[in-house]
């Protein structure tokens, strides 16, 4: 028998690691993260045990990698999805939608993940987020950022603080409130992406005003003074 190509290791590599992936999202959303170790992940993802540490170094990192391969994948089919549409703010509407119905969906997850970015060791750099990185900075671009290398960390950073907002033990923010807030903020009309059934929250209005783009309030003043 022939060796394999080094063509079909990479495949086999990638999807073994998928597989970890795949069954460390499922059993941290049925049993949470403490009650599952590293052995139940192999043995649901049909793997050696051994093979988690010579792809990650721990379980946090596994753990992160899995979040972020599944926000990229959510994120990917909400972008790409039916009807196709190549307009920059309804992509970034859908994108909006698909991080905040993440927190709803998956609140333990997402939970978790969150509480592991906020300790010492912080955020995990992986392929996966690399990847989920990538479509989000193109999703600003699309939108019609002129400095996406700016506008996507504020974007990201707001999607995080909208997530623990939803997921705040005792004091959660209603998802409907948090979507008028960040849909006012980039000028993005209700009706795009996916609304909520629960309709648009008093007090807020229909005809937000962007704010990525716009001069400085600084600069805005001078000229009305003109």
């Amino acid at each position: 028998m022939s060796p394999r190509s080094a063509s079909v290791n990479e495949e086999l590599r990638r999807r073994s690691r998928e597989r970890l992936l795949q069954a460390t999202v499922e059993l941290v959303s049925e049993r949470g993260y403490e009650a599952t170790t590293l052995g139940d992940i192999a043995e649901r993802a049909g793997s050696a045990r051994g093979l988690i540490s010579y792809y990650f170094p721990g379980k946090r990192q596994l753990l992160q990698s899995a979040v972020h391969r599944l926000m990229h994948l959510t994120l990917e089919e909400a972008l790409e999805g039916e009807p196709r549409t190549d307009d920059g703010r309804e992509r970034l509407a859908r994108a909006i939608d698909a991080v905040l119905g993440l927190a709803v969906d998956r609140p333990v997850l997402m939970r978790t993940h969150m509480a592991l970015i906020l300790q010492a060791e912080g955020f995990v750099r992986c392929p996966e987020q690399q990847r989920l990185a990538a479509l989000l900075r193109d999703t600003m671009v699309r939108y019609g950022s002129a400095d996406p290398d700016t506008d996507y960390p504020l974007l990201r950073a707001l999607l995080m603080g909208a997530v623990v907002a939803v997921l705040l033990p005792g004091a959660p923010m209603p998802v409907t409130r948090l979507r008028a807030e960040l849909f006012q903020r980039y000028g993005l009309d209700w009706e795009c992406g996916t609304p909520p059934d629960g309709g648009l929250p008093d007090g807020v209005p229909l005809t937000p005003v962007a704010l990525v783009g716009r001069p400085p309030a600084s600069d805005q003043r001078s000229k009305s003074s003109k």
